[in-house]
């Protein structure tokens, strides 16, 4: 997951000559059924649970029993070696495979994972677990301690300073699981995914925090997971707030300290607008 590089380090006008540690940055390429689905940049680790969480908030896939096998690919070079940057998942007999007709971007950056959807309404996959009804609550002193416990367990951002992460926890703000990786849509798949092969979806009464801003495509992937509450240190995206205000999730921007602002569903933190 990290690379090391000489580089110049000026301090106070002196400069030295330095090993310094970066983020791996490498394409992954995720087939279904050996056809290409699509390439996205990420940080690699984990990467049989970002496959299957990409396919969690594609609506493919809802449990373990729905991925028969996933595999990398040899034969990615000219000599036939592995790479080990081209996944194949093998769907069990009767899963449908992704719905040709919701066109997207062959490549995926690190920064954007979405870019190339058809149409919001595309995008607005039928939801198989309805997030609005979860009972969740807890309150924001909870919520205030994530981003220390979020950042506490980022043990590559430490080394090299350049990597998201998304975290899941319970209610009393217990972590039950970290992913990091350069984009944070493949953090937050790898953390989906993880539940998803361990046959824990529906993640109903979880909160997910993510490093970052929050985007639309952050909110599908948590309501597809039937996660009810999303939190950034940053802030969301306009249509992020009115997907999650429209499938009822509650999300919450500049979570930092006790410090936040909640822009849906604030009644989950036991809190009602005067």
């Amino acid at each position: 997951m990290t690379s090391r590089r000489r580089v110049v380090r000026v301090r106070d006008g002196a400069h030295t000559m330095r090993p310094d540690t970066l983020t791996v940055e490498e394409p992954l390429e995720i087939r279904v059924g050996g056809k290409a689905l699509s390439i996205t940049m990420r940080t690699p680790g984990d990467d049989f649970d970002l496959a299957a969480g990409f396919l969690v908030g594609e609506g493919v896939v809802r449990a373990p029993a729905d991925i028969q096998a996933i595999r990398y690919c040899a034969g990615a070079t000219a000599d036939g070696g592995n790479t080990y940057n081209v996944l194949d998942v093998a769907l069990a007999e009767g899963v449908a495979p992704p719905d040709a007709s919701v066109a997207r971007n062959f490549y995926t950056t690190s920064s954007c994972g979405l870019c190339g959807k058809a149409s919001l309404d595309a995008v607005r996959t039928t939801v198989p677990w309805p997030v609005a009804t979860d009972p969740f609550t807890t309150d924001p002193a909870a919520l205030a301690g994530l981003p220390d416990e979020l950042r506490a367990a980022q043990r590559v951002f430490d080394r090299t300073g350049g990597l998201h992460a998304a975290g899941l926890f319970d209610a009393d703000g217990k972590l039950l699981c970290l992913r990091e990786d350069v984009g944070r849509h493949n953090a937050v798949d790898k953390v989906v995914g993880w539940a998803t092969r361990a046959g824990n979806l529906p993640l109903a009464g979880t909160a997910l925090m993510v490093s970052g801003r929050t985007s639309f495509e952050l909110v599908q992937k948590a309501v597809m997971a039937g996660i009810p509450l999303l939190a950034a240190v940053s802030a969301p995206s306009s249509l992020a707030v009115d997907l999650a205000a429209e499938l009822g999730l509650t999300l919450v921007g500049f979570l930092r300290g006790t410090s936040m602002n909640v822009y849906t569903r604030p009644d989950r933190l036991g809190l009602q607008p005067s």
